[in-house]
């Protein structure tokens, strides 16, 4: 691990880095707080041994500023004044451990080795929980489909690299599920993945959301935030539809891609970070450079390795993947279902699936609460689906006042507008509701 020493006693400092080289550590030492916020500015580090005396100040004032620069830092505290008082009040402060003066070489190594194995165990449960997120049966990447073959093949080999990857594909086509599927495939793996959805938030709270902030930057910043970049320290960051990114966003983007150099909101400190960027789009970023809403210089930034996932209605494993998720949903719900009988797998090939896979996970798990079994019938499946193309009319041919819900009225509206508008932004002002809430509906709705 890297591991910077905080004392003012240069004995201390010497005896330490020597037994922490010995162990095979990279060290760096600083004699006063001032010297250590600056060491963290310019490296990341997974651990400091702080003293509890530095000079006429307080180790323990310098626990704050520590995390905020290095929200991931497990700081030991070690001091000659041991007291239980000192110990909880170090705690208190976010401190990992605590130990008192004097120590061995062995305590200092044990100290380590928990922080290396509590470190492990958080990226392993923050990796759970994000696959967890994700709905685990669309990890599911392997596919006996021609484009999916090539295309995992080519991830796999880019997935070893630091290049920017642009992956691109409609909605509910995957994007997401590759994202952290490149992250697994990388050196990075034991480092966080962390996510950033661009067309969710306002641009103010976006450029705040992804590089923190400094107390008092706006109404409401009531502490600093150290930031989405900072949270990713070492590892993967990925914009989901990064085509959503606010145009006064995109120079310190491209400034972050080409130096990997910050600032916060209301900070004019300059930081770094090692941050490996992908990103995702369902729009056609080069018809964005050509309205003047993207950037073209950020785009070739983005678009080092290109990704494109196939939409679900070209792919020729539509229902090998329909039989895995209703085998996945059938366990889930302790269901005994089969698979589905002939007029369902009909209905299932003759739906144009706008949703792709999201939609398709949707339908198969509402068919696996809702089939008597053993079998999924076409009934069991939702309307859209269960009637034929021949039934249905042509494609987008629902209008006002005809027999159909309000829900499918909706849903027609806010696909259509999609397709003939230029961003989220947009579409949500001609709809007359937030941008946030269009966000929403187009993730209910599969669209």
């Amino acid at each position: 691990m890297r591991v910077l020493i905080v004392d003012d006693e240069p004995n201390i400092r010497r005896t330490l880095r020597v037994a922490l080289e010995a162990m095979g550590h990279a060290v760096e030492e600083a004699d006063s707080p001032p010297s250590a916020l600056r060491h963290v500015e310019r490296h990341p580090f997974d651990a400091a041994l702080l003293d509890v005396r530095l000079g006429d100040e307080s180790g323990l004032d310098l626990i704050a500023p520590l995390l905020t620069q290095l929200p991931r830092l497990a700081i030991v505290i070690i001091t000659a004044h041991a007291s239980v008082d000192t110990a909880v009040e170090a705690m208190r402060r976010g401190a990992f451990d605590y130990l008192p003066k004097p120590f061995t070489p062995a305590q200092v190594r044990g100290t380590l080795e928990r922080v290396a194995k509590v470190r492990g165990l958080r990226d392993q449960v923050a990796g759970l929980t994000e696959r967890v997120r994700s709905e685990i049966p669309e990890v599911e990447l392997d596919s006996p489909d021609p484009q999916m073959k090539r295309l995992l093949e080519l991830a796999r080999v880019v997935a070893s690299s630091d290049a920017a990857v642009l992956i691109r594909g409609e909605n509910g086509t995957g994007k997401g599920v590759l994202a952290r599927t490149l992250h697994a495939w990388s050196r990075r793996l034991q480092e966080p993945f962390v996510t950033v959805s661009c067309p969710s938030l306002s641009p103010e709270l976006l450029e705040s959301d992804l590089f923190g902030h400094a107390k008092g930057a706006f109404t409401g910043a009531v502490r600093e935030t150290a930031g989405k970049v900072a949270a990713a320290e070492g590892g993967t960051l990925f914009l989901d539809e990064v085509g959503d990114l606010p145009p006064a966003l995109q120079p310190k983007l491209l400034r972050f891609l080409q130096e990997k150099r910050y600032e916060r909101v209301g900070e004019s400190k300059t930081r770094t970070a090692d941050v490996r960027l992908l990103s995702a789009t369902n729009r056609g970023l080069e018809e964005a450079v050509a309205a003047g809403t993207f950037r073209e210089d950020l785009l070739y930034r983005l678009n080092v390795v290109e990704l494109t996932l196939p939409p679900l209605r070209s792919r020729t494993d539509l229902l090998p993947l329909a039989e895995h998720l209703l085998a996945f949903f059938a366990l889930q719900t302790n269901r005994r279902l089969t698979g589905f009988d002939t007029e369902a797998r009909a209905a299932l090939t003759q739906h144009t699936w706008p949703g792709n896979l999201r939609e398709l996970r949707n339908a198969v798990e509402r068919a696996a609460i809702l089939a008597p079994g053993p079998e999924v019938g076409r009934n069991d499946l939702p309307e859209r689906i269960a009637q034929s193309r021949s039934q249905r009319g042509p494609v987008n041919a629902i209008g006002v006042g005809e027999a159909v819900s309000l829900e499918q009225v909706e849903i027609e509206h806010i696909r259509r507008l999609l397709a003939s508008t230029s961003s989220l932004d947009e579409a949500a002002q001609i709809l007359g509701i937030d941008v946030s809430t269009l966000y929403r509906k187009r993730k209910l709705y599969c669209l």
